[in-house]
This record gives C-alpha cells, sequence and structure tokens, in this order.
C-alpha cells in the first residue's frame, strides 16, 4: 500500500468521501465531487491511475486492495462520510461497502452491474445496509427505453416519482410555434407545460414570457406526462412509440434494453460479432432476433433491415464506433437514433454533428451519486431529491423534497427574490401537479423542481438572492 499526498489542507465544509475504484465512472465522480468542495480520498491498485487522479484533483491518493481493513483504515474510514466502490467487480464493491459500515460505520455507495443481481437489489441494500446500488447499464437502457416511448423527444428526465417529465426537442422548420412569444403559448395551449430552458446557437437562456421561440431552438419544458403527449400532438409531432428497434453491441446495456422494450411489445434485433455472446442472449432473450455478425458492415446492415427500422440504438463498447453508425443511421430521417457515448470530453465536437438523442452512462451514476452527497450536506429546509445536469452540463434541474423550517414556504412565487437564471418549473403536492404562477406558494411536504444555470444547490433555500 503507497499513499500519495494531497494537494492542499483539507477542505473542513465539504463531506470526506472516499472512492474505490478510479476507472470512468470513478474519475468521473472525482471530478465533480471535487467541484463541490468535497474532501476525497481515491482508492485504486494501479499506482500510474492514482497518480494521475492526484496530479489532475485536489484528492488523497492510496494505492491498494479497497477492501483491505488496513487500507480502508489508512484512508481514513473511521472519520469517512461516505465510501463509493466502483471497481469493476461487484463483489469486491459490496465486500467494500461491507467492510466500511462494520469499521466506520459511515454510508456506502456500491455499484452492481452484473444482471444476475439485478433482481437482488433491493434485498442486498437492506441486508448489507447499502445506502445506494448503481447499476449504471441499467439506468441507461431505462433512459433509452423511455426516449423510445416518446420518440420525438431528445432526452426525457423523470421527477416526482414519474408524474412530472422535462422533455427535449429541437423546434422543426415552420412549425406553429416558431415566431412566438412564451406568454402566448401559455394563452394558446389549455393544458399546463412550462418552458423552462432553450438553446439558440450555442447559448443557453432560461427565457422569461417575453422570449420569442424560433425554429431550430433546442427547447426544455415540464409537464405531467398527460400533458408532454397533448403538447407534442398539438405541435404535429410523433408521440406514439416505436414498433421495433435495431441495436448493435450485445453487452449489459443491450441486455437490459431489449428485455424491457419486449416486454413493451417491440421487436428487438441485435447484433453481435462475438458467437458465444450471441448463444447466451439467444438463451436469455428468446424473442429476440440474435444476428451473429460485425454491426459495422455495410452490407450487414442493410441486409438486415437497418434503414427500414424505426429505432437504432448503438451499443458497442467504443465511442467512435457508436458515433459513426449514428450518422449512418441519419441518413435515414425517419428513425430514431440514440447514441451511447461513454466520454464525457468532446463535447462540444459531439454536439456539432447533431446527433440527436445522445445518453452518458457515466453522467447517470454521477448526477445519483451527487443528489445523494448534496442531500446529506442539506441544511434542515429541504432535501435533494433528483438532480439531472441538462444541456451539457450547463444547468441543472433539482428535485427538493420540503421540510419544515425553510424560508420559501408559504411566500407567493412572485414576493421571493430569486437569483438570476433560475426558475422554479413545478410544485407537486398531494399527487397533484402544479406549473406555478406568482401567486403560488410553496408549501412543507411539496416536492419543487427547479432549473438553475448555477450548481452546487443543497437546499431550495439556496434559489433565494440575499443580496
Amino acid at each position: 500500500m503507497v499513499s500519495l499526498k494531497k494537494k492542499s489542507q483539507q477542505n473542513n465544509d465539504g463531506l470526506k468521501i472516499i472512492i474505490v475504484g478510479c476507472g470512468k465512472v470513478g474519475s468521473t465522480l472525482v471530478s465533480r465531487l471535487c467541484e463541490e468542495g468535497h474532501d476525497i480520498t481515491v482508492i485504486d491498485r494501479d499506482r500510474e491511475v492514482v497518480s494521475d487522479m492526484c496530479e489532475t484533483y485536489d484528492v488523497l491518493g492510496i494505492v491498494g486492495n479497497g477492501s483491505s481493513y488496513k487500507v480502508q483504515m489508512d484512508a481514513g474510514i473511521e472519520s469517512a462520510n461516505l465510501l463509493i466502490a466502483v471497481t469493476d467487480s461487484d463483489e469486491l464493491n459490496i465486500l467494500c461497502c461491507t467492510l466500511a459500515k462494520k469499521v466506520g460505520n459511515c454510508s456506502t455507495v456500491a455499484r452492481v452491474r452484473n444482471p444476475d443481481y439485478s433482481d437482488e437489489l433491493l434485498y442486498l441494500r437492506e441486508k448489507l445496509g447499502l445506502s445506494i446500488t448503481l447499476n449504471p447499464e441499467l439506468e441507461t437502457a431505462n433512459e433509452i427505453a423511455r426516449l423510445l416511448k416518446f420518440p420525438s423527444a431528445l432526452s426525457i428526465n423523470a421527477f416526482a416519482r414519474g408524474q412530472v417529465e422535462m422533455i427535449t426537442f429541437k423546434i422543426p422548420d415552420d412549425n406553429m410555434i416558431c415566431g412566438m412569444h412564451l406568454y402566448e403559448l401559455q394563452q394558446q395551449f389549455p393544458f399546463q407545460v412550462l418552458i423552462c430552458a432553450v438553446e439558440r446557437d450555442g447559448v443557453l437562456t432560461i427565457p422569461n414570457g417575453s422570449f420569442i421561440l424560433q425554429a431550430g431552438d433546442v427547447v426544455s419544458y415540464v409537464s405531467t406526462v398527460k400533458n408532454a403527449h397533448s403538447f407534442f400532438k398539438k405541435l404535429g409531432l410523433k408521440t406514439h412509440r416505436v414498433s421495433d428497434a435495431f441495436i448493435v453491441g450485445g453487452g449489459k446495456t443491450s441486455y437490459y434494453l431489449a428485455k424491457q422494450l419486449i416486454e413493451m411489445g417491440i421487436q428487438v434485433k441485435i447484433v453481435e460479432r462475438d458467437i458465444k455472446r450471441c448463444e447466451e442472449l439467444s438463451l436469455l432473450l428468446d424473442k429476440a432476433m440474435i444476428i451473429c455478425g460485425d454491426g459495422s458492415d455495410e452490407k450487414l446492415l442493410a441486409r438486415e433491415g437497418f434503414f427500414e427500422a424505426e429505432s437504432f440504438i448503438p451499443l458497442t463498447g467504443m465511442d467512435e464506433e457508436n458515433i459513426l453508425l449514428t450518422l449512418h443511421a441519419k441518413r435515414s430521417p425517419n428513425t430514431k437514433v440514440i447514441t451511447k457515448v461513454n466520454r464525457i470530453t468532446f463535447n462540444k465536437v459531439i454536439d456539432s454533428l447533431e446527433l440527436g438523442s445522445v445518453v452518458y452512462p457515466k453522467y447517470i451514476t454521477a448526477e445519483t451519486i451527487i443528489a445523494y452527497v448534496r442531500a446529506k450536506k442539506n441544511s434542515i429546509g429541504s432535501n435533494v431529491e433528483t438532480l439531472y445536469h441538462i444541456f451539457g452540463d450547463r444547468a441543472e434541474a433539482i428535485e427538493f423534497k420540503i421540510q419544515g423550517g425553510s424560508p420559501v414556504v408559504g411566500i407567493p412565487l412572485k414576493d421571493l427574490r430569486l437569483k438570476k437564471n433560475l426558475l422554479i418549473a413545478c410544485i407537486t403536492r398531494g399527487g397533484k401537479v402544479i406549473i406555478p404562477g406568482g401567486n403560488d406558494t410553496i408549501e412543507v411536504g411539496d416536492r419543487v423542481v427547479i432549473v438553475t444555470m448555477e450548481s452546487g444547490f443543497k437546499d431550495v433555500a439556496d434559489v433565494l438572492n440575499e443580496g
């Protein structure tokens, strides 16, 4: 075991967090949690990886086995608030968390990816005392399945236990809302929707009622599931789910996705080059068509009905291949294409390609953990329930559960001194969804969704301008 020094003095304001495993997810978490001011210690067996972490971020690095009692003690487990285990081994992650609970009595988060455990996550959480169990591949599949139910959307984020959705779409040319002020939109549509963010020519805006919509704008709006469909139907956009899905790559995400789609009655084809994996998938997914071949072979794709498919999802392990396949599929304008991208660098390049719907598994995992961390650090007035980074990390959509003692309770929204570039997008109260106006109030027990271009909100009181 080797300890590598941290750059600066410990941050006493943040939580003390130990991260075991410095792979893709681990490094993403280190980046995000360091930005939020937490005291981070990383553990990994690879000295070079740990060294890179220490050079890049303000962290303490330890080279060793994260499930070792001595290593955890040297990492400061006794005083840690949280241990996050995201190594490549599910069993090692569970063992790390189990030891941490016994030795340090801290909260624990384990990444558990194996499909064999997918039906046992609740049991593992309860019996082993895990705070959260994460399955990035399953959560990625869930997000893709949501988009295939509603193919006109670029992205769909769920709040209030699925009662509320934030949907992002691109306004087509000559659409009825082109040239319309937002206040006119509110007047002309009989169902409640609230446009809360607009991207135009790379510039993100949280708009007010005088904002004028234009063709090509990428728009996010909040509404109930029913109203979201009504809004799209009124705009002349597709609202029916796809009838079939063409998937390239037969990994864990493909398995989870195919299983969900088959249960929804959607026909599934999977192209996978490894014959042994094809045999496994044929046994696991008896209602899917499994094709053994190279998914980057144009002739094979054409022969298997690539251009006739209503949806195409490249899920290979290589971002470059996924992006090239997406660009190939975009030649068919009626096909819903969803691209999985593992890297989170080169975002501007990826955005410029106009790939359509892009899912980032590392973001999905990181957002769940960051929401949990903020909830642990919050003040008494509210609790972070859900968090999404939207528009390439330039804004956050956060759901708070309001508790007693919050300074925003009972005051009409028009009388709250809110920070700039911020919008209170939705209030859920007793099962009822409220798209708020100036006279509405926030009450104890509400779930409130806010959209902000600031980062790091831990309490609903952070929406207030103290100046």
